[in-house]
């Protein structure tokens, strides 16, 4: 990246795989980090294997996580190499960022203590599966199972159906988000102490966050939440309604859009009626006024409804597919899709831009081991598979 990069200067270590500590590690190499990905030498992080689709032989999902790092392949069990990779951290990183199996970093003397002991300055970030304390703090995790262990797939879906996942990673990049906030934090901390930071994050403590709100409705009420489909069961209404040829969300979140939302639909004697007068009536009266709305936003096109919702002031937006986000105006306009040097494929970028510029796709995903040499003075792998 451009010297100007708000990161340029920082060199980060990155010891996992998977999604989390990738996805935070990705966060900072486009912030212009220079992040050292380390890789095990026989096949490197497991999502190289999380295929198909390939995107220009590598699976989609490695490249849309790894872009703007380096690649180093070692071999942790081999004492040579597990000493240069120590080596590298003391003398070189301002941030070790890792999210391997409990127990690994201590067996291989990469832990916080060890490794803060020889560099004060270090920040030393872990992203566990069910954090650094408790009874389960040693068993490994997934972002499936914690959407499930942490209560999130219990308020997400319909009632009365199966268990549903929500349709990203969102433990794993919201640890991922969540580390590189501590991150910042700790280097900020830093340059007024000139002290590293231990700092521990799990996907367990994640998917507890996305609860806050659900956690306190339950405490206030003592009722379990109910799944809401695509709405919010503490507001109405506020959800996708289906139209005649597809579906269309409504945000008519406060009386005063709601009155605007009936006139639109042509019953604004729904304002007078003492089921819908206020949210709370709503809320209590949901089924019924949901079935009202959707019989009849069924007899006109979503095309028709967005422009009636948008001309009266009401929130909407039509459900789209990944192929019209990627196509749309506004995604163009803003500049989200990063290609690459070589013009072959684009990538989603950092949703943030500096001064009114987003950073920049360097470079696609590292080829596993390819900047050995660079990092460490070793000779290129043979055979390097990407």
């Amino acid at each position: 990246m451009a010297a100007e990069a708000p990161l340029s200067g920082v060199t980060i270590v990155e010891l996992g795989g998977s999604v989390a500590a990738p996805y935070a590690g990705e966060i900072l190499a486009d912030l212009g980090a220079r992040v050292i990905k380390i890789e095990k030498r026989d096949g490197g992080d497991d999502a190289r294997r999380w295929a198909p689709p390939y995107w220009h032989g590598v699976p989609a999902i490695f490249q849309s996580l790894n872009r703007n790092k380096l690649s180093v392949a070692i071999d942790l069990r081999d004492a040579d190499e597990l000493a240069r990779l120590r080596r590298l951290v003391v003398e070189e990183a301002d941030i070790l960022l890792q999210n391997l199996r409990p127990g690994a970093v201590a067996e291989f003397g990469l832990d916080a203590a060890t490794l803060r002991r020889a560099a004060p300055r270090l920040i030393h970030c872990s992203i566990g599966a069910f954090g650094a304390a408790g009874p389960l703090k040693d068993r490994p995790g997934y972002d499936p199972l914690m959407q499930a262990f942490g209560g999130l797939m219990s308020v997400t879906g319909e009632e009365g159906r199966p268990p549903v996942r929500i349709g990203t990673s969102i433990v794993d990049m919201g640890s991922g988000m969540w580390a590189v906030i501590g991150v910042l934090a700790a280097l900020h901390r830093r340059a007024a102490t000139g002290e590293g930071c231990t700092i521990d994050g799990s996907l367990y403590e994640t998917a507890l966050g996305w609860m806050t709100y659900h956690a306190a409705t339950y405490q206030a009420s003592g009722e379990l939440p109910r799944r809401a489909g695509s709405g919010n069961p503490s507001i109405v209404p506020y959800r996708a309604f289906p139209t005649s040829d597809g579906d269309i969300v409504v945000g008519a979140a406060n009386d005063k859009l709601f009155r605007r939302l009936a006139e639109v639909l042509g019953r604004p004697d729904w304002v007078e009626d003492e089921r819908f007068r206020g949210n709370p009536e709503r809320v209590a009266h949901q089924d019924e006024l949901h079935a009202l709305i959707e019989a009849v936003m069924a007899g006109a096109s979503t095309a028709e409804w967005q422009a009636r919702l948008e001309a009266a002031g009401v929130p909407c937006a039509p459900l789209q597919t990944v192929d019209q986000v990627l196509s749309h105006p506004q995604t163009e306009a803003l500049g989200m899709l990063q290609r690459s040097a070589d013009g072959k494929f684009a990538l989603m970028g950092l949703p943030l831009s500096f001064d009114g510029k987003r950073p920049p796709l360097n470079a696609a995903s590292p080829s596993l081991g390819e900047h050995n040499a660079e990092v460490l003075g070793d000779r290129p792998q043979k055979g390097a598979a990407s």
